[in-house]
């Protein structure tokens, strides 16, 4: 009898390996936003940050295969790729921020951005919210909320609630900026108290994986200043709002209008290539050179510079962060536009939307959620589901996603819940 695939992946690498969908897709082909399956099927991809500008895209490809075909090495032998990527990468930033330490995950990066803090501060007590994701490395892992850490989460780690709009911190929409600062606030205070003090917050600025709420641009501004006046640092964590995701601004801090210490990138930058930034100012990289004696062999190497600027260029060239902004508009219209008893709210930041149910307006339909994912990958659109209760659609396409591409969703989406 033929070994399926499933099973030869849990010979290999072991039991419980994460898939996508209760039947995995076995996925061999990509080209911009489509994707196909082993049997030949087509499928619109409606999720992945990973290939931010597109599968397999020509350009990308090109560059990667010509710098491979001439070195790719060590990272501590001198090489320009990595500084003119750096330059131009930074040149995207404010708020001072013009060094990088290059790297091959976000989930390092963010383990870095930690050390980074406790270099400048001297303290290790940390700050995110209670429904958050950052990696998963033994430092980040301690702040990510999908399993309970071994022996319980360290005692220099802190969650506090996270902003919701339907559900506000407080209990009131108008006072939930200043409630999610005051509730940061008593978290630093208590780490003071506990003899670890304060370092940081790390947040993802648009709160994906709390669910995307709607969020006034001056959301953080409180929370911003609260950090600053316990002496802790804002590490904003731009995996999936960054590079111009977020169609008005081509950083997620930036569309919150607060000014972090660091910014951590990973996947989109490489449009899939393993590699992945810390950004900071100088004062900061500096007390983490002097603290840490840190290199990375892989971070930064020739072909994955070559490949970080040809995706750069793609964003230029085709204008994909104006792209984001117009589908961004175009299919929030369109998914505010679908019925069903359960649809509570349609939101989006960006080419990055949510789709929320509940069952009375509060209480999250999180099965009936993953049901919905199930029917939308039988009608050939990938996607999937985020917040505290599983019950928000979560569409994140590649940045190429285009109007027409919206109205092939919007839909399935509506055809599938006509049947729900």
């Amino acid at each position: 009898m033929t070994e399926s695939l499933l099973d030869r992946r849990a010979r290999l690498m072991g039991p419980n390996i994460p898939t996508f969908y209760r039947t995995p897709v076995h996925i061999v082909r990509g080209e911009g936003v489509w994707l196909w399956d082993s049997d030949g099927r087509r499928y619109l991809d409606c999720y992945n940050n990973v290939a931010h500008v597109g599968h397999c895209h020509p350009r990308v490809v090109a560059a990667i295969a010509a710098q491979a075909a001439v070195l790719n090495t060590h990272t501590r032998y001198l090489h320009e790729g990595v500084l003119d990527y750096i330059d131009r990468l930074t040149a995207t930033l404010s708020h001072g921020i013009s060094q990088a330490i290059m790297v091959c995950t976000g989930s390092e990066a963010n383990d870095i951005a930690l050390r980074m803090a406790q270099a400048v501060t001297g303290k290790t007590g940390i700050i995110a919210t209670d429904a958050t994701y950052h990696g998963n490395t033994m430092a980040v892992s301690q702040l990510s909320t999908r399993r309970q850490p071994i022996g319980g989460r360290w005692p220099n780690v802190r969650l506090v609630p996270a902003p919701d709009g339907l559900r506000p911190v407080g209990g009131d929409v108008a006072g939930q900026a200043q409630t999610f600062a005051a509730n940061v606030a008593a978290a630093a205070q208590d780490l003071e108290n506990a003899g670890f003090g304060f370092s940081c917050l790390m947040i993802c600025p648009v709160f994906a994986n709390e669910g995307l709420p709607l969020l006034p641009s001056d959301f953080l501004h409180p929370t911003a200043a609260t950090v600053r006046a316990a002496g802790g640092l804002m590490i904003s964590d731009e995996v999936q709002p960054g590079l111009g995701r977020m169609g008005s601004h081509f950083w997620g801090h930036d569309a919150l209008g607060f000014a972090p210490d660091i910014v951590t990138v990973g996947k989109p930058m490489g449009n899939g290539h393993p590699v992945a930034a810390v950004l900071a100012r100088p004062d900061v990289m500096g007390a983490f050179r002097e603290v840490f004696g840190y290199f990375n062999t892989f971070g930064g190497n020739p072909v994955s510079a070559a490949a970080c600027l040809a995706v750069l260029d793609v964003i230029k060239d085709e204008e994909l962060q104006e792209n984001a902004a117009c589908v961004s508009a175009y299919l929030l219209d369109r998914l505010r536009a679908l019925r069903h008893p359960f649809l509570t709210e349609a939101r989006a930041t960006g080419m990055f939307f949510g789709v929320e149910f509940t069952t009375d307006g509060l209480t999250p339909a999180g099965d009936f959620a993953g049901d919905l994912v199930e029917d939308l990958v039988e009608r050939g659109f990938l996607l999937n589901r985020i917040g505290r209760g599983a019950n928000i659609l979560k569409i994140r396409p590649p940045m190429p996603f285009s109007i027409k591409h919206a109205d092939l969703l919007a839909d399935a989406i509506q055809a599938a819940l006509d049947t729900a």
